[in-house]
């Protein structure tokens, strides 16, 4: 079977995906998309993937869009391998809620801090000219860059994404009390773990770790991720924030010292 992944390397959707296919042990090509030179938006890539975001996986030439979806398609077509979703229906349907939690609250909540720390001068170096051409251009993240506009999100959207960020973890550490842990479905690590992932692992590298203080279970939860063998190839050089933002390394090992 013949795998392409268009990605970025610093996408926390395409990071779902790369941790599962290295998960799944499946070969692939991958495809690296540089999403501020807009190649994500050019005719070709907008031919496999028509919202113009990464991830996109291409299997045997027929493209399946949207990071959660691929999770599944994967899990569908290799149930055997790895697997990361119950058998029985009713903990299929625990899984399938859960990332449905994931993608709806924590998930789009991590992208306005990410934005304001981290992505905010690529767009003030711009026009405002440019900057809307490039808002008009976004099939599907107009609004939310019209939002932020050139001088970022305000502070009352930081405080409502960091309140769902705190929601997430929370609901992250009561499925591993629940379910006995370390994962969110008990000994067997599920499509629940790998779809938010990336949005730990990101607040972690972006400082807001803070958010789970209280909350062992999620930095023990962490602690385990990063020690399973998909995760250092999932996370090569270049795929956390703070290997290509210097600031955010050196707020990252301020607070480390500070705590």
């Amino acid at each position: 079977m013949d795998f392409v992944l268009y990605n970025a390397p610093q996408s926390t959707c395409s990071q779902r995906v790369r941790y599962m296919l290295h998960a799944k042990g499946l070969a692939f090509e991958e495809k690296k998309l540089d999403l501020f030179s807009g190649d994500q938006l050019k005719p070709d890539y907008l031919a496999i993937n028509p919202n113009g975001v990464v991830p996109a996986l291409v299997h045997d030439g027929r493209p399946v869009i949207d990071s959660a979806v691929i999770l599944e398609y994967l899990e569908d077509i290799f149930p055997d391998i790895a697997t990361m979703r119950p058998v029985d229906p009713m903990g299929a349907a625990q899984v399938r809620a859960m990332m449905r939690f994931i993608d709806e609250v924590p998930t789009p909540a991590i992208r306005i801090p990410s934005y304001n720390r981290a992505f905010l001068p690529h767009f003030q170096a711009m026009s405002d000219q440019e900057f809307q051409a490039l808002c008009d251009s976004k099939p599907l993240r107009r609004e939310f860059l019209m939002r932020m506009g050139r001088t970022g999100f305000p502070q009352a959207d930081m405080d409502e994404a960091l309140g769902r960020l705190r929601r997430g973890v929370e609901r992250l550490d009561r499925w591993i009390d629940e379910s006995g842990g370390p994962w969110t479905m008990g000994k067997a690590l599920s499509l629940a773990d790998i779809a938010v992932m990336p949005v730990v692992v990101r607040m972690d590298d972006i400082n807001l770790g803070h958010l789970w203080d209280g909350l062992p279970r999620v930095q023990s939860w962490l602690e385990y991720i990063r020690e399973t063998a998909p995760f250092r190839p999932t996370y090569y050089h270049g795929a956390l924030l703070t290997e290509k933002y210097p600031h955010l390394a050196d707020l990252k090992k301020q607070r480390a010292k500070a705590i």
